[in-house]
């Protein structure tokens, strides 16, 4: 991938974010970069070990998802339509920091250290019932059944590293 300029985040930043992500329901919290309508998004994730999102895909062409490790361990998941896992890509610090997730390909991300921090781009203006489409085939993030769902996906992560 196309190395890129990463904005500057302060070792301040980087507490604070991880301190909301943790204390939030869904243990993560996005620090956007980006004006309201811009065309070019950009934002930091700090995500908590224990934060899980739901499959998902981000319906248009121009909806790329680049990806960067900026700090930890996190296992990106492709699934096919059915929610079988298809591809496990690790980013890590001396190894591989970033990925680029294309359009209309169901992915998730799963903590590997306890805190992970990515700065991510995408194309498009943000508009919340376009921006992604969450796959039917796995729990929504506010459900008992996606608990287990998280513990069943970090195993396969896991197994993908040997």
């Amino acid at each position: 991938m196309k190395k890129i300029k990463i904005p500057y985040l302060s070792t301040n930043e980087s507490v604070s974010g991880i301190k909301q992500a943790n204390d939030s329901d869904r243990k993560r919290f996005a620090k956007i970069l980006h004006t309201s309508g811009a065309e070019f998004n950009e934002v930091f994730n700090f995500i908590n070990h224990d934060s899980y999102m739901q499959p998902h895909l981000h319906p248009g062409v121009e909806k790329i998802e680049h990806i960067h490790l900026i700090e930890g361990r996190v296992a990106i998941l492709f699934f096919d339509d059915k929610g079988i896992i298809n591809n496990c890509t690790i980013l890590e610090k001396n190894g591989l920091t970033s990925i680029k997730v294309p359009a209309f390909t169901w992915h998730t991300y799963i903590m590997l250290t306890e805190n992970v921090i990515t700065y991510e781009t995408m194309m498009g203006i943000y508009k919340p019932e376009t921006w992604k489409k969450f796959a039917g085939w796995a729990p929504r993030e506010d459900t008992l059944e996606s608990i287990d769902y998280l513990l069943l996906l970090r195993r396969q992560a896991i197994a993908c590293l040997a």
